[in-house]
């Protein structure tokens, strides 16, 4: 009985074919906005993540006053390279500690000239942030203890000094100093918070203090921690170790932070997932849009065919039976727009994530579940017409013309 059912379904569909498709139209908008705005989503919390780790494995990043941004905490003593020192000595889960201080500068080559981010710092800078090279070497011992004119430079800053030149052995202008590229940075493209991370370029910290800054300061201490150590224990032994060196009493609140790099990545992800989940609930409500089309397409469709019900009632026909046609109609409509609808999204998606940037990241759960959604959109809004019909009266359904 249920496949006649099924058949007979699919026979009043492919007479009105047009009706049909406009009827599940919008049931095929929701379904796909749904899993597109899910799919979507997926991929920018993914990228967040990949974002986050890019900058470092279990990265602490120690700056002098409370709050991150650039001339926060500027009254607050800077840190020294002793303190970097007495990090790598006294906290057993410090893998590696790398002291820096920046500075945006205009760097020249030749006649051309580009603003960027320029960071004194040593090769635990290069472990501490995951970071690799294109081409070229590191800072070697003799040139950072003696602050040599030397320098490795980002991607961004090669293509715009540069273009497409080998810039190794090449010379670049930082104010009145003259340094030479001696490596090339792998590219890491932009960081979560939207800025270049490619933008930069590394010297020798003793180089940056006697030739840029003209101080001793450090304004940023980066800390990598061991893998399977607790970042959270080995924040707090920075913490206490920091409160040490600068005398800071019981009573006085830091003069410092420390920031756990996961826990930024936990929040931006936690934003793209409740964003997604926002859009995504607005997205459903066009599925109920759709199941009131459904219902109402359904009502003129029991309208339109009384006759043919009560010449089915009156040969014998149950009502039970009546109630089980029309409603597989509707789940059959409803489950074509949820088809229809899962096809579209995935070519949406996959040409979204293309055109923003972000990561495809196929979730066949969201796919199940939309699709599941849109047959019960058909058995919810498809019940009050089907019952509809099979209460007709026979006698007063056979009057009809």
């Amino acid at each position: 009985m249920l496949w006649n059912a099924f058949l007979l379904a699919l026979r009043e569909i492919r007479r009105n074919l047009l009706r049909s498709f406009l009827t599940i139209l919008g049931i095929v908008i929701g379904v796909a906005a749904v899993i597109v705005m899910v799919t979507l989503g997926g991929g920018a919390t993914r990228q967040v993540a990949s974002q986050i780790e890019s900058l470092g494995s279990n990265l602490l990043m120690i700056r002098v006053g409370q709050h991150m941004g650039p001339g926060v905490g500027s009254s607050a003593p800077s840190f020294s390279v002793a303190d970097a020192l007495a990090i790598q000595r006294e906290v057993p889960s410090a893998r590696a500690v790398a002291p820096a201080a920046s500075e945006s500068i205009t760097v020249i080559a030749g006649n051309k000239s580009w603003s960027t981010q320029v960071s004194g710092t040593d090769n635990a800078f290069f472990d501490v942030r995951n970071w690799t090279l294109e081409s070229g070497r590191i800072f070697t011992e003799s040139e950072l203890h003696g602050g040599r004119s030397v320098c490795l430079i980002g991607e961004t800053v090669r293509k715009e000094l540069f273009g497409a030149l080998d810039p190794l052995g090449e010379r670049i202008r930082l104010k009145t100093m003259s340094c030479q590229v001696v490596g090339l940075l792998r590219s890491k493209g932009q960081s979560s918070m939207g800025s270049d991370q490619d933008d930069l370029v590394v010297i020798p910290l003793r180089a940056f203090q006697r030739r840029i800054a003209g101080n001793q300061d450090v304004r940023l201490i980066q800390v990598s921690v061991r893998d399977g150590e607790s970042t959270e224990r080995a924040k707090q032994d920075l913490e206490r170790l920091m409160r040490e060196r600068r005398r800071i009493q019981d009573s006085e609140q830091d003069n410092f932070s420390v920031r756990d790099m996961r826990e930024i990545a936990s929040m931006l992800t936690g934003t793209t997932q409740i964003l997604t989940t926002l859009l995504t609930a607005v997205a459903a409500v066009s599925l109920l849009v759709g199941g009131i089309g459904i219902m109402n397409i359904m009502l003129v469709s029991v309208t339109e065919r009384t006759r043919e019900i009560g010449i089915r009632l009156a040969i014998g026909a149950l009502e039970r039976e009546v109630l089980l046609q029309f409603l597989v109609e509707a789940v059959v409509l409803s489950s074509l727009g949820g088809i229809l609808g899962i096809l579209l999204a995935i070519g949406a998606s996959i040409g979204l994530a293309s055109l923003l940037q972000v990561p495809f990241v196929f979730n066949g759960g969201i796919v199940v579940i939309a699709f599941l959604f849109s047959a019960a959109v058909g058995v919810i809004f498809g019940y009050f017409p089907a019952r509809r019909a099979a209460r007709l009266d026979p006698i007063e359904a056979l009057r009809r013309e």
